[in-house]
């Protein structure tokens, strides 16, 4: 005699389905989510200022600011002529992170159109999460003054993982951390170090074009470009679609 299933035993069935995965939204910092250039150039010009230099001039600065703050004070110190060993450049760069933290957030803002997206995605319960070549503590640190660290569920720095961008791991490290899946997440940026990461990591990145980058960002053939932040949330939402597909 064969016995038919119970509405029981299908309900049983069907409340023991795992649920799709959350889509998780990496960002990168500088350059993406703040425009953090004017405290970091500020805090260059002042060491240049103690060594008797003219400021640097800020177009080319900007432009390195997503390859960290020894390459802006090697940058610095040569447009002035006046190179600096590796033992200098060592106590520069200390003499640097010093001063920008204690100046860290006098002029850096959101982006225009940042904190509507981060609304609109914390609204929907996306998990979000940072992934910057930034140090752990100043990124914190930056985030908390600016008041959006309450949005990222991870902030996963340049000395938080053994690795650092453009290594893949960086975000697979920054995804794991927000509990996510790399074939359900999207990685934001503004840098060809930024998008060969997610390439690596094999994941979608749609770049800005008003970030840091040395080059245009279409040179490094990222998923998409947006120019404005009012742009991207129908642009993830597409992106969303084809990762749940």
């Amino acid at each position: 005699m064969t016995t038919l299933p119970s509405l029981a035993d299908k309900q049983d069935k069907t409340e023991i389905m795992p649920s799709p995965p959350k889509p998780v939204i990496i960002f990168d910092l500088d350059g993406t989510l703040v425009d953090t250039a004017p405290d970091l150039i500020a805090t260059l010009n002042h060491l240049l200022a103690m060594e008797n230099c003219s400021p640097a001039p800020e177009r080319p600065m900007r432009t390195m600011i997503s390859l960290g703050a020894r390459a802006m004070i090697i940058k610095g110190f040569e447009l002035a002529k006046q190179p600096k060993t590796d033992v200098q450049l060592d106590q520069l760069t200390e003499r640097f992170i010093a001063h920008y933290s204690d100046h860290i957030a006098v002029n850096s803002r959101p982006f225009p159109g940042v904190i509507k997206l981060l609304d609109q995605l914390s609204a929907r319960g996306t998990p979000m999460g940072i992934c910057t070549n930034k140090r752990e503590d100043l990124s914190k640190q930056l985030l908390k003054c600016l008041h959006l660290d309450h949005y990222f569920s991870a902030i996963i720095g340049v000395d938080t993982l053994a690795v650092k961008k453009p290594h893949p791991e960086h975000i697979t490290g920054t995804i794991e951390a927000l509990g996510g899946s790399s074939a359900h997440a999207i990685m934001i940026g503004d840098s060809e170090t930024d998008i060969k990461a997610a390439k690596a990591a094999n994941i979608p990145v749609i770049a800005l074009d008003f970030g840091y980058s040395l080059e245009p960002v279409a040179n490094f053939h990222p998923d998409a470009i947006v120019s404005h932040y009012h742009d991207l949330l129908p642009l993830l939402d597409s992106f969303l679609k084809m990762t749940n597909s």
